[in-house]
């Protein structure tokens, strides 16, 4: 993706904010906030840490740029999801998409939102609250995405569903955390395959 170019400080150098911000986006989703130093930031994106501040900020609101970037970009499966017709579908579409995304980056797997959060640290606390935020508001997302399904006949009169949304999110960051743990394609489809076998119906 073509980004803007920004020339910096009294000797300009010119670089590619576009390019810089992904090399960061996959930085902070290999080694998550904590993990990433700014030293590591600087070299991986190829420009000095006056550049990097000039540009984007401190390390939280770099990190909070690379969030956006990962939820326009490798995570927009989920708001893409929501538009399918039926409950099911939307369940099925963000539950493959996490599959996709989280062994996807060639060398490793799992999702920014959850090893993003790997913090211990007061310093990195921010970070952990922009995840949270982010993680609750897939969640009702889907909740309310439910919500219309119910009133369209699409779920029994029984469903719950805040409970099912709480159903399909344990399942997306359940499934980073096995790709990141190395398990393959072929094993998530069929946690996805299972999952859905118990989707409600009036059937």
């Amino acid at each position: 993706m073509s980004g803007a170019h920004i020339n910096l400080g009294g000797r300009p150098r010119e670089f590619d904010v576009d390019e810089a911000l992904d090399r960061a986006l996959l930085l902070f989703w290999r080694f998550g906030y904590e993990g990433t130093s700014l030293a590591g930031l600087t070299q991986a994106m190829g420009i000095s840490k006056p550049s990097l501040y000039a540009a984007f900020g401190t390390k939280e609101q770099l990190f909070r740029r690379a969030l956006e970037r990962y939820a326009e970009g490798p995570g927009s499966y989920a708001s893409r999801a929501l538009g399918e017709p039926t409950s099911r579908s939307v369940a099925e579409a963000t539950l493959r998409g996490a599959v996709e995304t989280t062994i996807m980056p060639a060398g490793f797997g799992g999702c920014l939102t959850v090893q993003g959060a790997l913090v211990s640290s007061p310093g990195a606390k921010p970070a952990f609250d922009v995840l949270v935020e982010w993680r609750n508001a897939a969640g009702k997302q889907l909740e309310e995405r439910f919500d219309r399904a119910l009133a369209e006949g699409d779920l029994p009169e029984d469903a719950r569903p805040a409970r099912l949304a709480r159903f399909v999110m344990t399942l997306v960051f359940g499934i980073a955390v096995q790709a990141a743990d190395g398990i393959g394609r072929e094993e998530l489809d069929e946690v996805v395959d299972d999952a859905l076998l118990r989707w409600p119906t009036d059937a």
